[in-house]
């Protein structure tokens, strides 16, 4: 099958039109048409519905742009591989992590990362959802969970556990509970026990919500429980990893903590000789070991 003819028609679906498709690709909107047609001559088969506001794949249309999506990430990883340089560090580099882990302590250190690799691209995906390392849905992840997927380089980073944390200024005014029962008197600030989150943090979540807690705020992630936390709302159950960036909060009922959560660093095989995912674990290692550190000399690990 021809790959020109491939590549036209994964532009053409990706865009829904024959237009935008020959202004990506640098080709007249007739000779885009020429090459569908004569790709669906070949196949036999009708790969688009026309219609007035653009293009809709068929049925057949869509199993091909499936082939076509896998092909191209492929390629993308191929053409990754290769350009990577044995001196220098660029290009583009897809990292996925929760949206907690992702905004509280992975955002926060980039900077370095920037500083010592200038020419580089990260685009960070922050969301519960699995992403598909094989498929090349990214380059690179951060899981609270050891990865199941075949083909996967992983490396065990840390561990996590759930605590409760609140403001200086939220004790002061409220008074700081000294046993479980207590809580019932306090607003409880967490995630949504519907949302996605690791299994111990839930397990915590439903275990204090036991207690008679009458006041709840409940937030899809864990930065805005962060941030009801550090305005003085309530009490909160946050990752210990945000510690060692917010030192002023206070941890509250020390005794309280969920199981152990490991955290993951994980990319696919293929990328084993990548330059760019050497530079981004091995310095996501250093700031772990640094993190390990701080919390040690702060008396939280």
């Amino acid at each position: 099958m021809d790959w020109d003819k491939l590549r036209i028609f994964h532009a053409v679906a990706d865009a829904g039109s024959l237009t935008h498709a020959g202004e990506a690709l640098h080709l007249s909107q007739s000779a885009v048409s020429r090459q569908i047609r004569a790709l669906e001559e070949s196949l036999n088969t009708t790969l688009f519905h026309r219609h007035a506001r653009g293009l809709i794949l068929t049925e057949q249309g869509e199993l091909l742009f499936d082939a076509t999506s896998s092909m191209l990430k492929r390629i993308d990883a191929a053409t990754a591989r290769i350009r990577d340089s044995e001196e220098e560090v660029f290009g583009e580099l897809r990292v996925t992590t929760t949206a907690g882990f992702g905004s509280l302590w992975l955002a926060p250190r980039l900077p370095k990362f920037y500083e010592k690799y200038p020419d580089i691209r990260i685009d960070l995906m922050l969301e519960e959802r699995v992403l598909d390392l094989p498929m090349r849905e990214a380059d690179v992840a951060i899981r609270m969970k050891e990865p199941s997927q075949a083909d996967l380089i992983r490396k065990r980073l840390m561990s996590v556990r759930m605590r409760l944390y609140a403001s200086p200024e939220y004790l002061a005014k409220n008074g700081e509970p000294e046993k479980l029962e207590d809580l019932s008197t306090h607003r409880l600030i967490c995630q949504s026990p519907s949302s996605a989150q690791v299994g111990a943090g839930l397990n915590l979540i439903q275990e204090l919500m036991t207690y008679d807690v009458r006041s709840t705020l409940t937030v899809n992630n864990y930065f805005g429980v962060l941030q009801a936390v550090i305005h003085n709302l309530g009490i909160g159950v946050l990752p210990d990893y945000i510690i060692e960036d917010f030192p002023t909060v206070v941890r509250v009922l020390p005794e309280v903590e969920s199981v152990e959560v490991p955290v993951f660093l994980a990319y696919p095989e293929e990328l084993r000789q990548s330059k760019r995912i050497q530079a981004f674990r091995d310095f996501v290692q250093d700031e772990i070991f640094a993190h390990r550190r701080q919390l040690r000399a702060m008396g939280e690990e």
